[in-house]
């Protein structure tokens, strides 16, 4: 399995982290991919991935962080990039719901991130809340200046985001978030994604699913989200493991 959204370098995990790693691999977990949340994270998060053959990561600036580094030019990142271990830029997008940057800021960010996702080939990680209008409008438009690849991260947003970012191509990521019980909206939508656009995430240490639910998450928890995503779609978790697979690999060509 790939767990293709885990925070490695959260001071959740600072006391563990190998042994958090090791439950993870024990329990069939071979691939991670450690999210960058601010740039001056980045020399931590890429450690942890060069630390292991089994771990990449990203380069980018979550949007809460976008009024630190709303003035970093997308060459910034276009150079990061160029590593064999950086398979994706992000994460990034629109949160509107805590609003810890202003709109404006978060958008000039959001804008910068997919033109080094347009020029390095890499595929952008796409983080919204309360935004759903917006980010598709912003995706909308940047497609049209050119092709990049997408993946709506940890899928919270409605049916109109995620039919809009369909039809740009764009993946669509399920954590333990489809196991809550009041998930209804969530389950809704995501059981109109058509089975080779979806990928699975922990989103760890946050959004332990059920049964772990309230807990510190971590990798070795996927499975228990493909288990929610079989229950919604009526397969077996092995068919649901395999196809994840097969589509997280498609999206993020660099990984091997």
């Amino acid at each position: 399995m790939f767990d293709t959204h885990v925070n490695l370098h959260a001071e959740a995990f600072d006391p563990d982290l190998t042994e958090v790693l090791a439950r993870a691999r024990a329990g069939g977990i071979r691939r991670f991919l450690a999210i960058c949340d601010r740039l001056d994270h980045f020399p931590r998060v890429r450690a942890i991935a060069g630390a292991a053959d089994d771990i990449w990561c990203s380069v980018g600036t979550h949007p809460h962080h976008a009024k630190t580094f709303a003035d970093t030019p997308a060459e910034t990142l276009i150079a990061l990039a160029d590593d064999p271990k950086v398979v994706a830029i992000g994460e990034t997008g629109l949160d509107l719901h805590y609003g810890y940057s202003p709109q404006d800021l978060q958008e000039r960010s959001f804008r910068m991130h997919i033109a080094a996702a347009r020029e390095t080939g890499l595929p952008v990680i796409v983080h919204t809340r309360d935004a759903d209008m917006l980010t598709a409008a912003i995706l909308e438009d940047e497609f049209a200046r050119g092709h990049f690849g997408i993946l709506l991260h940890c899928y919270t947003g409605g049916a109109d985001l995620a039919r809009r970012g369909l039809a740009l191509g764009a993946y669509v990521s399920v954590s333990g978030i489809l196991s809550f019980r009041n998930a209804h909206e969530v389950r809704a939508v995501i059981a109109d994604v058509p089975h080779d656009r979806l990928i699975l995430e922990t989103d760890c240490p946050y959004l332990a699913p059920v049964p772990y639910r309230g807990r510190r998450n971590e990798p070795a928890f996927l499975p228990h989200v493909a288990d929610a995503l079989a229950q919604l779609q009526g397969r077996s978790r092995d068919e649901v493991v395999a196809q994840c697979e097969t589509n997280s690999l498609h999206l993020f060509g660099k990984v091997t």
